[in-house]
């Protein structure tokens, strides 16, 4: 049985963490989403065949290179002011992607998209053991793997989606 502070330290947790997970899930999901529209993007912004690997080449190596610096990060600026950094500059970074007038300011852009995207994610599994005490980590770990594993696998699929129905600038 649960006393009255187990049950109430618990509930405020939920809400955070959700909201995280959702920026999580748009993180990974974006890694992919534009695979699908490549050829597309390539065209709208009269890019050479080589230059549209680039595209996606610019945010994993943003995200590689941020994803070790992000415990020092979360030290520096807190663990809710890095989450909260990240997602604004990943939302400002996704509209610049979509409003790229050219090869070389997509590439720039999605390498900032990269850059804000790769904090979110480890500070979801940090949190998932901040928050939940004792049996509930279990379930949050779970909805955490789950979301890193659905994410990606979605992303061509709703890029490809959304660019046949909208154009290419959307799925950012």
């Amino acid at each position: 049985m649960k006393t009255a502070d187990e049950s109430t330290a618990s509930h405020p947790s939920v809400l955070p963490f959700a909201i995280m997970c959702v920026g999580m899930f748009i993180a990974l999901l974006d890694i992919q989403i534009v695979a699908s529209s490549l050829q597309e993007i390539g065209g709208g912004l009269s890019a050479a065949q080589d230059q549209i690997s680039w595209v996606q080449t610019a945010y994993l190596i943003a995200e590689i290179i941020v994803i070790p610096l992000s415990g020092w990060l979360a030290h520096v600026f807190s663990t809710r002011w890095l989450f909260v950094l990240s997602a604004l500059g990943f939302t400002m970074a996704s509209m610049l992607c979509g409003l790229a007038w050219s090869i070389d300011s997509m590439i720039v852009f999605r390498a900032l998209q990269g850059m804000f995207g790769a904090s979110m994610i480890p500070i979801v599994f940090t949190s998932t053991f901040h928050y939940f005490p004792g049996p509930r980590r279990v379930y949050a770990a779970a909805v955490v793997g789950t979301i890193a594993s659905i994410a990606p696998t979605l992303g061509p699929v709703v890029g490809g989606w959304i660019t046949d129905t909208l154009t290419w600038h959307w799925p950012f």
